[in-house]
Protein backbone atom coordinates (compact mmCIF):
# COMPACT_ATOMS: atom_id res chain seq x y z
CA UNK A 1 0.00 0.00 0.00
CA UNK A 2 1.32 3.46 -0.43
CA UNK A 3 2.03 5.87 2.03
CA UNK A 4 -0.73 8.07 3.04
CA UNK A 5 -1.06 11.37 1.67
CA UNK A 6 -0.33 13.36 4.62
CA UNK A 7 2.94 11.49 4.32
CA UNK A 8 3.41 12.44 1.02
CA UNK A 9 6.48 14.51 -0.16
CA UNK A 10 5.10 18.12 -0.02
CA UNK A 11 7.02 19.60 2.98
CA UNK A 12 4.40 22.04 3.63
CA UNK A 13 0.27 20.40 3.00
CA UNK A 14 -2.55 22.09 1.77
CA UNK A 15 -6.44 21.02 1.71
CA UNK A 16 -10.00 22.03 0.78
CA UNK A 17 -12.07 22.69 4.24
CA UNK A 18 -15.84 22.65 5.01
CA UNK A 19 -16.93 22.06 0.86
CA UNK A 20 -19.51 19.18 1.96
CA UNK A 21 -21.42 22.40 3.52
CA UNK A 22 -23.75 25.03 2.40
CA UNK A 23 -21.57 28.15 2.43
CA UNK A 24 -18.20 26.31 3.43
CA UNK A 25 -17.01 28.38 6.31
CA UNK A 26 -18.27 31.97 4.43
CA UNK A 27 -21.24 33.48 6.16
CA UNK A 28 -22.40 35.57 3.14
CA UNK A 29 -25.21 36.15 0.99
CA UNK A 30 -23.52 36.97 -2.51
CA UNK A 31 -25.03 35.51 -4.87
CA UNK A 32 -21.99 32.84 -6.11
CA UNK A 33 -22.30 32.02 -2.64
CA UNK A 34 -21.22 28.05 -2.30
CA UNK A 35 -24.34 26.16 -2.18
CA UNK A 36 -22.67 22.41 -1.65
CA UNK A 37 -24.50 20.62 -4.22
CA UNK A 38 -23.47 16.83 -4.77
CA UNK A 39 -22.09 17.94 -7.97
CA UNK A 40 -19.95 21.06 -6.97
CA UNK A 41 -18.64 18.92 -4.30
CA UNK A 42 -17.26 16.12 -6.94
CA UNK A 43 -16.39 18.90 -9.23
CA UNK A 44 -13.90 20.54 -6.11
CA UNK A 45 -13.20 17.48 -4.77
CA UNK A 46 -11.73 16.63 -8.41
CA UNK A 47 -9.55 19.81 -8.58
CA UNK A 48 -7.70 19.98 -5.31
CA UNK A 49 -7.22 15.99 -6.59
CA UNK A 50 -5.59 16.80 -10.09
CA UNK A 51 -3.82 20.12 -8.40
CA UNK A 52 -1.99 17.77 -6.53
CA UNK A 53 -3.45 19.10 -3.23
CA UNK A 54 -3.02 16.89 0.05
CA UNK A 55 -6.38 16.38 1.71
CA UNK A 56 -10.20 17.49 1.34
CA UNK A 57 -12.00 18.09 5.11
CA UNK A 58 -15.06 18.11 5.55
CA UNK A 59 -17.19 19.57 8.90
CA UNK A 60 -19.80 17.77 10.68
CA UNK A 61 -22.64 19.72 10.80
CA UNK A 62 -26.03 18.75 12.08
CA UNK A 63 -28.30 22.38 11.57
CA UNK A 64 -27.02 25.48 11.21
CA UNK A 65 -26.85 28.92 12.32
CA UNK A 66 -30.11 30.60 10.74
CA UNK A 67 -29.61 33.97 9.26
CA UNK A 68 -31.08 34.79 5.89
CA UNK A 69 -29.18 31.94 4.44
CA UNK A 70 -30.15 29.21 6.64
CA UNK A 71 -25.86 28.61 6.55
CA UNK A 72 -24.61 25.44 6.93
CA UNK A 73 -28.18 23.80 7.45
CA UNK A 74 -27.38 22.06 4.30
CA UNK A 75 -24.37 19.91 4.50
CA UNK A 76 -23.61 16.05 3.70
CA UNK A 77 -22.60 13.08 6.70
CA UNK A 78 -19.04 12.53 6.04
CA UNK A 79 -18.49 8.58 6.02
CA UNK A 80 -21.14 8.36 3.28
CA UNK A 81 -20.03 12.01 1.44
CA UNK A 82 -15.68 10.51 1.77
CA UNK A 83 -16.84 6.97 0.18
CA UNK A 84 -18.47 8.18 -2.32
CA UNK A 85 -15.23 10.67 -3.21
CA UNK A 86 -13.13 7.97 -2.76
CA UNK A 87 -14.68 6.07 -6.07
CA UNK A 88 -13.96 9.60 -7.98
CA UNK A 89 -10.34 10.72 -7.07
CA UNK A 90 -6.98 9.17 -7.00
CA UNK A 91 -4.75 10.77 -4.88
CA UNK A 92 -5.73 13.20 -2.30
CA UNK A 93 -6.48 12.06 1.25
CA UNK A 94 -10.43 11.94 2.26
CA UNK A 95 -11.31 13.17 6.28
CA UNK A 96 -14.18 12.04 7.66
CA UNK A 97 -15.36 14.38 10.73
CA UNK A 98 -17.26 12.66 13.83
CA UNK A 99 -18.82 13.73 16.61
CA UNK A 100 -17.83 11.38 19.10
CA UNK A 101 -20.68 11.32 21.37
CA UNK A 102 -23.07 11.11 18.57
CA UNK A 103 -21.62 8.24 16.77
CA UNK A 104 -21.34 4.45 18.11
CA UNK A 105 -17.48 3.60 17.87
CA UNK A 106 -18.43 -0.01 16.77
CA UNK A 107 -20.28 1.63 13.94
CA UNK A 108 -17.62 4.47 12.85
CA UNK A 109 -14.58 1.36 13.11
CA UNK A 110 -17.01 -0.24 10.11
CA UNK A 111 -17.41 2.63 8.60
CA UNK A 112 -13.90 4.03 8.63
CA UNK A 113 -12.60 0.84 7.41
CA UNK A 114 -15.06 0.99 4.45
CA UNK A 115 -13.80 4.27 3.10
CA UNK A 116 -9.79 3.02 3.44
CA UNK A 117 -10.38 -0.11 1.46
CA UNK A 118 -12.72 1.99 -1.07
CA UNK A 119 -9.78 4.84 -1.11
CA UNK A 120 -6.94 2.78 -0.93
CA UNK A 121 -5.48 3.43 2.31
CA UNK A 122 -6.06 7.14 1.71
CA UNK A 123 -8.94 7.33 4.70
CA UNK A 124 -8.79 10.11 7.82
CA UNK A 125 -10.87 10.98 10.70
CA UNK A 126 -10.93 14.02 12.58
CA UNK A 127 -12.01 13.44 15.70
CA UNK A 128 -14.28 16.24 17.32
CA UNK A 129 -16.26 16.22 20.76
CA UNK A 130 -18.89 18.34 19.54
CA UNK A 131 -20.07 21.94 21.42
CA UNK A 132 -23.28 23.03 20.17
CA UNK A 133 -25.91 21.77 22.84
CA UNK A 134 -28.76 22.79 19.89
CA UNK A 135 -27.27 19.89 17.53
CA UNK A 136 -27.32 17.55 20.33
CA UNK A 137 -30.43 18.37 21.25
CA UNK A 138 -31.42 16.62 17.86
CA UNK A 139 -30.00 13.37 19.02
CA UNK A 140 -31.49 13.67 22.82
CA UNK A 141 -28.28 14.39 24.13
CA UNK A 142 -26.28 17.22 25.76
CA UNK A 143 -22.56 17.68 25.57
CA UNK A 144 -20.66 15.73 27.00
CA UNK A 145 -18.68 17.28 29.79
CA UNK A 146 -15.27 15.24 30.00
CA UNK A 147 -15.49 14.83 26.08
CA UNK A 148 -11.56 14.08 25.58
CA UNK A 149 -12.08 11.40 28.09
CA UNK A 150 -14.74 9.74 25.65
CA UNK A 151 -13.16 10.39 22.85
CA UNK A 152 -10.01 8.04 24.60
CA UNK A 153 -12.16 5.73 25.10
CA UNK A 154 -13.75 5.51 21.91
CA UNK A 155 -10.36 5.97 20.09
CA UNK A 156 -9.25 2.87 21.77
CA UNK A 157 -12.11 0.74 21.19
CA UNK A 158 -11.54 1.32 17.33
CA UNK A 159 -8.26 0.39 17.75
CA UNK A 160 -8.58 -2.92 19.83
CA UNK A 161 -11.50 -3.82 17.01
CA UNK A 162 -8.73 -3.32 13.88
CA UNK A 163 -5.89 -5.47 15.99
CA UNK A 164 -8.05 -7.74 18.09
CA UNK A 165 -7.99 -11.49 16.68
CA UNK A 166 -11.12 -12.72 18.48
CA UNK A 167 -14.29 -10.84 19.88
CA UNK A 168 -13.51 -8.72 22.89
CA UNK A 169 -15.47 -6.80 26.07
CA UNK A 170 -14.47 -3.25 27.15
CA UNK A 171 -15.43 -1.91 30.24
CA UNK A 172 -15.16 1.98 30.56
CA UNK A 173 -16.39 5.19 32.20
CA UNK A 174 -18.67 5.84 29.16
CA UNK A 175 -19.02 2.14 26.94
CA UNK A 176 -19.53 -1.13 28.13
CA UNK A 177 -19.49 -3.04 25.58
CA UNK A 178 -19.91 -6.76 24.72
CA UNK A 179 -18.08 -9.34 22.56
CA UNK A 180 -16.94 -6.47 19.95
CA UNK A 181 -15.53 -7.48 16.71
CA UNK A 182 -14.99 -5.38 13.80
CA UNK A 183 -13.77 -6.86 10.27
CA UNK A 184 -12.49 -5.86 7.83
CA UNK A 185 -9.59 -4.06 9.76
CA UNK A 186 -8.36 -0.32 8.39
CA UNK A 187 -5.96 -1.08 5.49
CA UNK A 188 -3.39 1.72 7.56
CA UNK A 189 -2.50 0.32 11.00
CA UNK A 190 -2.85 0.70 13.55
CA UNK A 191 -5.89 2.85 12.25
CA UNK A 192 -6.34 5.31 9.17
CA UNK A 193 -4.07 8.71 10.03
CA UNK A 194 -6.35 11.03 13.04
CA UNK A 195 -6.60 14.57 13.61
CA UNK A 196 -8.48 16.68 16.10
CA UNK A 197 -9.33 20.28 15.88
CA UNK A 198 -8.68 22.64 19.14
CA UNK A 199 -7.28 25.40 20.91
CA UNK A 200 -8.36 24.51 24.69
CA UNK A 201 -6.04 22.38 26.94
CA UNK A 202 -8.13 19.33 26.87
CA UNK A 203 -8.19 18.87 23.40
CA UNK A 204 -4.70 19.28 22.83
CA UNK A 205 -3.69 16.91 25.52
CA UNK A 206 -5.90 14.81 23.51
CA UNK A 207 -4.26 15.09 19.99
CA UNK A 208 -0.93 14.81 22.13
CA UNK A 209 -1.65 11.33 23.19
CA UNK A 210 -4.15 9.83 20.82
CA UNK A 211 -3.56 11.95 17.33
CA UNK A 212 -1.39 12.72 14.34
CA UNK A 213 -2.15 16.13 13.65
CA UNK A 214 -3.39 18.57 15.47
CA UNK A 215 -5.43 21.54 13.71
CA UNK A 216 -5.34 25.18 15.29
CA UNK A 217 -6.27 28.86 15.04
CA UNK A 218 -3.94 31.82 15.37
CA UNK A 219 -5.32 35.63 15.19
CA UNK A 220 -1.92 36.63 13.87
CA UNK A 221 1.05 34.83 11.84
CA UNK A 222 3.69 35.94 14.49
CA UNK A 223 1.18 34.38 17.41
CA UNK A 224 1.44 30.67 15.64
CA UNK A 225 4.92 29.84 16.78
CA UNK A 226 3.34 29.97 20.42
CA UNK A 227 1.03 27.42 19.50
CA UNK A 228 3.40 25.47 17.96
CA UNK A 229 5.50 25.28 21.04
CA UNK A 230 2.87 24.21 23.57
CA UNK A 231 1.49 21.39 21.52
CA UNK A 232 5.04 20.24 21.07
CA UNK A 233 5.31 20.28 25.06
CA UNK A 234 2.10 18.57 25.50
CA UNK A 235 3.07 15.51 22.85
CA UNK A 236 6.96 15.26 24.08
CA UNK A 237 5.43 14.54 27.40
CA UNK A 238 3.38 11.65 26.05
CA UNK A 239 5.96 10.44 24.09
CA UNK A 240 4.81 11.19 20.47
CA UNK A 241 5.44 13.76 17.40
CA UNK A 242 2.37 15.69 16.40
CA UNK A 243 2.26 17.35 13.16
CA UNK A 244 0.25 20.97 13.69
CA UNK A 245 -1.63 22.48 10.83
CA UNK A 246 -3.64 25.54 11.07
CA UNK A 247 -7.25 27.04 9.02
CA UNK A 248 -7.50 29.70 6.95
CA UNK A 249 -9.97 31.28 4.25
CA UNK A 250 -8.31 32.56 0.85
CA UNK A 251 -9.57 35.27 -1.23
CA UNK A 252 -6.86 34.99 -4.47
CA UNK A 253 -6.97 37.69 -6.83
CA UNK A 254 -4.90 39.19 -9.62
CA UNK A 255 -3.82 42.24 -6.98
CA UNK A 256 -4.16 42.80 -3.71
CA UNK A 257 -7.26 46.19 -4.25
CA UNK A 258 -9.05 43.73 -6.29
CA UNK A 259 -8.64 40.85 -3.43
CA UNK A 260 -9.78 43.15 -0.44
CA UNK A 261 -12.66 44.81 -2.62
CA UNK A 262 -14.10 41.06 -2.81
CA UNK A 263 -13.25 40.28 0.78
CA UNK A 264 -15.12 43.36 2.37
CA UNK A 265 -17.99 42.91 0.03
CA UNK A 266 -18.60 39.20 1.03
CA UNK A 267 -18.02 39.44 4.46
CA UNK A 268 -18.69 43.05 5.49
CA UNK A 269 -21.10 44.62 3.22
CA UNK A 270 -23.20 41.43 2.15
CA UNK A 271 -22.57 39.44 5.09
CA UNK A 272 -25.34 37.08 6.53
CA UNK A 273 -24.88 39.52 10.00
CA UNK A 274 -27.85 37.20 11.80
CA UNK A 275 -26.19 33.92 10.99
CA UNK A 276 -22.95 35.56 11.84
CA UNK A 277 -23.99 36.97 15.41
CA UNK A 278 -25.47 33.54 16.03
CA UNK A 279 -22.63 31.94 15.34
CA UNK A 280 -20.21 33.95 17.79
CA UNK A 281 -22.37 33.83 20.45
CA UNK A 282 -22.49 30.29 20.44
CA UNK A 283 -19.08 29.63 19.89
CA UNK A 284 -18.03 32.36 22.51
CA UNK A 285 -20.35 30.07 24.70
CA UNK A 286 -19.41 26.62 24.14
CA UNK A 287 -16.15 25.95 22.05
CA UNK A 288 -12.50 26.22 23.07
CA UNK A 289 -11.84 26.89 19.27
CA UNK A 290 -10.34 30.31 18.96
CA UNK A 291 -7.93 32.85 20.83
CA UNK A 292 -10.47 34.84 22.73
CA UNK A 293 -9.10 38.43 21.05
CA UNK A 294 -10.75 36.69 18.07
CA UNK A 295 -13.92 37.32 19.05
CA UNK A 296 -13.47 40.77 19.71
CA UNK A 297 -11.18 41.77 16.98
CA UNK A 298 -12.20 40.33 13.92
CA UNK A 299 -16.00 40.19 13.30
CA UNK A 300 -15.22 40.02 9.41
CA UNK A 301 -12.79 37.31 9.79
CA UNK A 302 -16.08 34.92 11.27
CA UNK A 303 -18.50 36.49 8.37
CA UNK A 304 -15.47 35.36 5.87
CA UNK A 305 -14.22 32.38 7.34
CA UNK A 306 -15.44 31.25 10.84
CA UNK A 307 -12.81 32.92 12.29
CA UNK A 308 -10.61 31.42 10.86
CA UNK A 309 -7.02 33.72 9.58
CA UNK A 310 -7.65 35.09 6.37
CA UNK A 311 -5.27 34.99 3.31
CA UNK A 312 -6.28 38.47 1.19
CA UNK A 313 -4.75 39.35 -1.95
CA UNK A 314 -2.82 38.77 -5.24
CA UNK A 315 -0.74 35.05 -5.45
CA UNK A 316 2.16 36.56 -4.81
CA UNK A 317 0.83 38.17 -1.19
CA UNK A 318 -0.80 34.75 -0.21
CA UNK A 319 2.21 32.54 -1.15
CA UNK A 320 4.52 34.50 1.08
CA UNK A 321 1.97 34.49 3.78
CA UNK A 322 1.90 30.65 3.60
CA UNK A 323 5.63 30.09 3.51
CA UNK A 324 5.58 32.54 6.82
CA UNK A 325 2.96 29.98 8.27
CA UNK A 326 5.17 27.40 7.37
CA UNK A 327 8.47 28.91 8.88
CA UNK A 328 6.77 29.48 12.15
CA UNK A 329 6.62 25.53 12.07
CA UNK A 330 3.56 24.69 10.74
CA UNK A 331 2.93 21.46 8.56
CA UNK A 332 -0.09 22.93 6.58
CA UNK A 333 -3.22 24.31 6.23
CA UNK A 334 -6.83 23.56 5.31
CA UNK A 335 -8.17 26.47 3.02
CA UNK A 336 -11.69 27.40 2.15
CA UNK A 337 -12.97 29.87 -0.69
CA UNK A 338 -16.38 31.50 -0.92
CA UNK A 339 -16.87 29.21 -4.00
CA UNK A 340 -14.49 26.67 -3.93
CA UNK A 341 -15.25 25.53 -8.00
CA UNK A 342 -14.74 29.16 -9.11
CA UNK A 343 -11.89 30.26 -7.02
CA UNK A 344 -9.99 26.59 -6.30
CA UNK A 345 -8.18 26.78 -9.93
CA UNK A 346 -6.77 29.96 -10.09
CA UNK A 347 -5.07 29.37 -6.98
CA UNK A 348 -3.80 25.80 -8.06
CA UNK A 349 -2.47 27.47 -10.98
CA UNK A 350 -1.12 30.68 -9.34
CA UNK A 351 -0.46 30.15 -5.90
CA UNK A 352 1.24 26.06 -5.88
CA UNK A 353 4.08 26.86 -8.00
CA UNK A 354 5.15 30.13 -6.06
CA UNK A 355 5.23 27.68 -3.06
CA UNK A 356 7.13 24.99 -5.19
CA UNK A 357 9.71 27.68 -6.27
CA UNK A 358 9.97 28.29 -2.54
CA UNK A 359 10.85 24.54 -1.72
CA UNK A 360 7.64 23.89 0.38
CA UNK A 361 6.07 21.76 -2.13
CA UNK A 362 7.40 18.48 -4.12
CA UNK A 363 7.96 19.63 -8.11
Amino acid sequence: MRPHPLAGPNRFKLGVFSLNADGGLAMTTVPERWRASWEDNLAAARIADDAGLDFVLPIARWRGFGGKTRVREWSFETFTWAAALAQATRDVALFMTVHVPLVHPVFAAKALATVDHISGGRAGLNIVCGWNPDEFAMFGETPVARGYDQAAEWLTIIERAYASDAPFDFAGDYYDLKGVVSRPASLQTPRPVTMNAAFGPPGRDFAARHCDFLFTTFSDIADGRGHIEDITRRADAAGRTVGVYTVCHVVCREGDAEAQDYYRRYAVDEADHDAVDAHMAKKQAFAQSHDSEAFRLYRQRFAGGAGTFPLVGSPERIAADLVRIAQEGYAGAALSFVNYRDELPFFCERVLPLLRDAGLRAP
